[in-house]
């Protein structure tokens, strides 16, 4: 989605920046771990599918994402790429609950890739900032995060999103939960994090 092509967003812990072409070999470097690939039920890929996934990311219209700096990295290097951590996503569908016909739904996504980036904060930070973002910008009813039955880290940060479970799928080893979005829940998020956003260049 080009929505955030020229946006950066920062909290207090990290920066998220577009997806650029730049960021996919390390992208790529991450995702050869066979056990990221099943927190994240994704599909091994070539470096050069990994491009095309990069380009799908930004020029599909239900696909948003933002890459994870280590606010202090960056600061200390000014360098994308030794400070990036992780990523987080929103797929978006149409909410066929809605009679307007333009509202979505949005399903969640992230990982903090680097082991060393672990337990400090930087995931539940960055998962807030995409939240408020997609609140700001996009006609969002309600998300959704689909997660592994064995990811209890982010089983947990979800459910301190205030996300409840709706469905298990034993045969997908998988947890559906779905947070809707209500003004008491938006009063709740604007007090969770401020939200900065600069032009990104």
């Amino acid at each position: 989605m080009r929505l955030n092509e020229h946006t950066k967003l920062v909290g207090q812990r990290v920066i998220l920046v577009p997806y650029e072409a730049r960021h996919v070999p390390k992208y790529h470097e991450w995702m050869s771990c066979p056990t990221l690939r099943n927190l994240t039920a994704s599909d091994e890929l070539t470096l050069s599918e990994e491009y095309d996934m990069q380009r799908s990311w930004r020029e599909d219209n239900d696909k948003l994402t933002f890459i994870v700096l280590c606010a202090e990295t960056y600061a200390n290097t000014n360098d994308e790429i030794a400070a990036m951590v992780g990523d987080t996503n929103l797929f978006l569908r149409y909410d066929d609950d809605e009679e307007e016909g333009n509202q979505y739904v949005a399903e969640a996504e992230i990982m903090i890739a680097a082991t060393e980036a672990r337990g400090k904060g930087y995931g539940r930070e960055a998962m807030l900032l995409m939240l408020k973002y997609a609140q700001n910008h996009l006609s969002v009813t309600k998300f959704e995060a689909k997660i592994d039955m064995d990811n209890q880290i982010s089983l947990r940060l979800f459910e301190s999103f205030q996300f409840v479970e709706v469905r298990r799928v034993e045969v997908f080893h998988e947890v559906t939960l779905e947070r809707k979005v209500t003004p008491d829940w938006l009063t709740w998020l604007d007090q969770q994090v401020d939200i900065k956003s600069e032009t990104y260049k």
